[in-house]
């Protein structure tokens, strides 16, 4: 065997070791929430981005900076509203007493973004994150910043249509390698979220991981051997969402609108690999792609007026294709 399959071998057991101790010191604070919190941290060491939904109250804020902290990067919250401009995001450039300009660096400067009630904000201010996620940089004034790795957007959106909603276009949705679902905790969990959250006692994260650590286990994953089959299993799930093609299923051409791009076939198979080094495996097979597959798909499936008119939902018609 090469030296450096022991190498990637040892990194694999570390990242592994190191995730065990990552949800150890989480579940510290949050309670009951282990998928949620998977999902986010597999996100991040794919260098993804999520969307979170789910009703307000439910400590979404709370969930990602105890996760920034157990990661020891820097957070920011940015609070999305109506009146916000792109430059409350980005950053704008001021003039100081010498009367020369000088950039003032925004908040989305920052490891890691929570983008609260992201579609409270019109498109003009929605689009002023895509760069950022996309490039990894930001245009102000003509002039190029680049932001600090690792950096990991969460935003979060409220499934009850209200009014002042904006609804995020397909191009930014697509960006986010995963829309994850934020359920009521259940009784013995809100028991236990009740006791924690009102006594004195405050539990202190431990920092289990640092930005350098973070950015070697994100090139790792990349390293991650995949059979073919898994990959060909991945990208035959992804053409089985797309109504009219020669390997759409019959829920497809009878519930979608439109199905997902190839974007969801890459994720598909990153995610898998990461889920796999999680489990403490070495390379993804099928049950990896099938575990990360709901919360990938979810938001790039559009169901046409029968799907809503029969309450066919977006899981439902995912799991008959799996």
């Amino acid at each position: 065997m090469s030296t450096q399959f022991h190498s990637d071998k040892a990194a694999a057991d570390a990242l592994h070791a190191k995730y065990e101790q990552l949800t150890k010191e989480i579940s510290k604070v949050i309670v009951g929430q282990d998928e949620v919190v998977r999902l986010v941290i597999t996100a991040i060491f794919c260098q993804g981005h999520c969307l979170l939904v789910g009703v307000p109250g439910l400590a979404k804020t709370l969930l990602i900076q105890t996760i920034s902290s157990a990661l020891h990067l820097d957070f920011s919250r940015i609070q999305f509203t109506p009146d916000l401009m792109p430059s409350d995001i980005l950053g704008a450039e001021t003039m100081d007493k010498d009367r020369n300009f000088q950039f003032i660096k925004g908040p989305i400067f920052a490891n890691i973004i929570l983008a609260d009630e992201i579609n409270r904000t019109p498109p003009k201010t929605q689009a002023a994150l895509l760069e950022s996620m996309q490039e990894y940089s930001v245009t102000v004034s003509g002039k190029h910043f680049k932001l600090e790795r690792p950096f990991f957007v969460l935003a979060t959106q409220n499934p009850i249509e209200q009014e002042g909603t904006y609804p995020l276009p397909e191009a930014q949705l697509d960006r986010f390698m995963f829309n994850i679902k934020l359920d009521y905790p259940s009784y013995h969990s809100e028991v236990e979220i009740v006791k924690n959250t009102t006594s004195d006692h405050k539990p202190i994260t431990e920092h289990v991981l640092d930005a350098q650590e973070i950015i070697a286990f994100q090139q790792l994953i990349r390293k991650v051997p995949v059979a073919d089959n898994v990959i060909e299993y991945a990208v035959r799930l992804v053409n089985k969402t797309r109504p009219g093609n020669e390997l759409a299923s019959h829920e497809a051409n009878e519930y979608l609108e439109w199905g997902a791009g190839p974007r969801a076939s890459q994720f598909l198979v990153l995610a898998s690999k990461c889920n796999a080094l999680l489990n403490g495996k070495y390379s993804p097979d099928i049950e990896d792609v099938q575990q990360v597959a709901i919360p990938i798909l979810r938001h790039r499936l559009v169901r046409n007026f029968k799907a809503e008119a029969e309450g066919i939902t977006i899981e439902n018609l995912i799991n008959s294709m799996l």
